[in-house]
């Protein structure tokens, strides 16, 4: 459709609520809104000047649009937001999804149970704590708790086998020693169930049990018993209430900040209980089509239903056009709330707070984008691209006099590293250290994957670097000449403490980067972990092929015989470590006393 039958069709739309779905020319669904009347909302976007740059980009690529017309303001609330779930539609803010609050997870029906930290409630039989708010903070709160109650923290299986030596943990005295078989299961039992009251949030109660536990075993003169709850009690109490309860599930309270920046947006959630605040979540993004008021009913819906939970209060820094249908959306998904806009007193300095943070998040995101972007105007003016070099590949080779040679391909998008495209390559035509010819091999690979359509090197990049100098970079260009790509190509030229001190081209023109400290910084960076790719890849392959080398050096050891004996013992220094009847359990007779006599043959007698 053209721009003006979409403004035909908008004007003609009735003043009713409803939804409004934006599609482009392959059909996608770009954008999802929501009016309280169709006609005034859905025509706005086809006036001819007034949009910001990002609604005038939306706008640009709308083919059609189709509408649905619902009975009221909340059902469109309803609508909304199933479809913007569902489609994920560009211009759409877009949350990430990975905010889950985590839960703890433990198996009470077993002798042992320990506990482990997971995403969701699953109706397996198992017995789930949380939400918590922070899953770093809740991993930290495990150990606090374990150790206090003197709960195992190693892997070790429970119960241990007949004479198993106690680790580090039990010298130390954070923990009472379980993997030896005393204490056993019920005392075992008691400490777990204690260490679930505190994550239930029951400190205080605990507390009153064990204060009274030892009153009485003091009365009784049962002074081991005695001492032993007073030690327990004082660990529990230094527990920090954030360390436990830095749980914004459990908050009665959250302030909402929203700002709007001149490049970036944030929003931030102020998390509190009874009045004392506990943990800040935030998220910066794009700025939104939106304004401010449906921007921040679209983040309070999205926030909350990927966390599942809801606290009693949410206070906002302004009014939003649907707050009544947004109670009442919260309230029948995942639990009963009030929204409300203070306007006074402290409630309202709470709100500033968080609209502050807001500000600052904003600012600072701002900032090292804006960072970024004149390094890469830097690199495209003094390199002559066409356009800053928003994606970088870089190449580099590892390998240990001439063996195990491999080839690693980092990518940096925006300044930032993009490990999901990270590529290794082993060396596979070569036999001898080689590393010109290395690289050579590498980029052919890499580009005719890009040739064939394979979608894991589906991108070209904006600008390439290759590990060395002029040479190097004239020898990349011309390899990626003869497969018909075009791609800007640099060596990277190092200084006498390995850093790249310059960028060169294939004709030998070196740009010198140590004058512009973010461009040398970025460089540095790009250079450090692309060599860190390849070395990390090296010593993998390194350490694989010495092992087989080891141990297929001894007759009658074959793949799978290796493989049998590295199950059972673990590693070659357990395997040069067992006796002749150990290795017996593992490999026949014959062949163990070659394995022995292979480790051991110039033993002193």
């Amino acid at each position: 459709m053209t721009f003006d039958e979409l403004r035909e069709k908008a004007l003609s739309l009735p003043l009713l609520p409803g939804v409004y779905i934006m599609m482009d020319k392959s059909g996608t669904v770009i954008y999802v809104g929501k009016a309280k009347k169709l006609k005034n909302r859905v025509s706005s976007y086809f006036r001819e000047t007034g949009h910001n740059v990002k609604t005038a980009a939306m706008v640009s690529h709308i083919d059609h649009f189709d509408v649905i017309i619902v009975n009221s303001e909340f059902e469109a609330l309803v609508t909304e937001n199933q479809l913007i779930k569902h489609h994920k539609p560009k211009y759409n803010i877009l949350l990430k999804d990975d905010k889950g609050y985590p839960y703890i997870r433990t198996n009470l029906s077993v002798p042992y149970p320990r506990f482990n930290v997971v995403g969701k409630v699953k109706n397996d039989g198992a017995r789930y704590l949380g939400p918590f708010a922070s899953r770093s903070a809740l991993f930290e709160a495990i150990d606090a708790v374990s150790k206090a109650l003197r709960l195992p923290t190693c892997g070790k299986r429970l119960p241990a086998e007949k004479g198993a030596r106690p680790c580090l943990n039990f010298h130390m005295g954070l923990c009472a020693g379980y993997c030896t078989g005393k204490p056993g299961p019920d005392e075992y039992r008691e400490a777990f169930d204690e260490a679930i009251t505190i994550f239930e949030g029951k400190t205080n109660e605990l507390c009153q049990k064990l204060e009274t536990e030892m009153n009485e075993a003091a009365e009784e003169l049962k002074f081991e018993i005695a001492a032993e709850r007073r030690d327990k009690l004082r660990a529990i109490s230094r527990i920090s209430a954030k360390q436990l309860v830095q749980n914004g599930a459990n908050a009665d309270t959250d302030v909402i900040g929203f700002y709007r920046g001149s490049v970036k947006s944030a929003f931030v959630v102020l998390h509190f209980i009874q009045g004392k605040l506990l943990d800040k979540e935030y998220e910066v993004f794009e700025l939104p089509i939106e304004d401010d008021e449906e921007a921040l009913s679209v983040l309070l819906r999205q926030y909350y239903l990927l966390r599942g939970v809801c606290p009693k209060y949410i206070y906002l820094p302004f009014d939003i056009a649907d707050m009544e249908a947004m109670q009442q959306f919260l309230t029948q998904t995942v639990g009963k709330t009030e929204l409300s806009v203070p306007r006074r007193g402290e409630k309202q300095k709470m709100v500033a707070t968080a609209v502050l943070n807001a500000r600052e998040e904003s600012e600072r995101v701002t900032e090292k984008e804006e960072r970024i972007a004149k390094s890469l105007e830097w690199l495209q003016n003094a390199m002559g691209l066409p356009a800053p070099p928003k994606r970088i590949e870089a190449y580099d080779i590892s390998n240990t006099a001439g063996a195990d040679m491999v080839g690693s391909m980092t990518v940096f998008e925006n300044a930032r590293p993009l490990k999901r495209d990270y590529r290794r390559f082993k060396i596979k035509t070569l036999t001898g250290q080689d590393d010109y010819h290395s690289m050579q091999e590498v980029l052919t690979r890499r580009f005719t994957h890009y040739l064939e359509g394979d979608e894991r090197f589906s991108r070209l990049p904006d600008l390439l670097l290759v590990d060395g100098g002029s040479v190097h970079a004239d020898m990349a260009e011309k390899t990626l000449a003869s497969l018909g790509v075009s791609v800007p190509i640099f060596g990277m030229v190092k200084d006498d403490r390995h850093r790249t001190r310059a960028l060169t081209a294939s004709d030998g023109r070196e740009i010198g980067i140590s004058g512009n400290t973010a461009v040398f910084s970025l460089i540095g960076r790009i250079q450090e972990e692309t060599h860190r790719f390849a070395i990390e890849y090296h010593h993998k392959l390194h350490s694989k092929n010495s092992i087989g080398s080891s141990l297929d050096a001894i007759p009658g050891v074959g793949t799978e015989r290796r493989n049998s004996l590295l199950k059972k013992f673990g590693s070659i220094k357990a395997i040069k470590n067992a006796t002749e009847a150990e290795l017996c359990s593992a490999v026949p007779k014959n062949v163990a006393r070659e394995i022995y006599k292979h480790y051991h043959e110039g033993d002193s007698k």
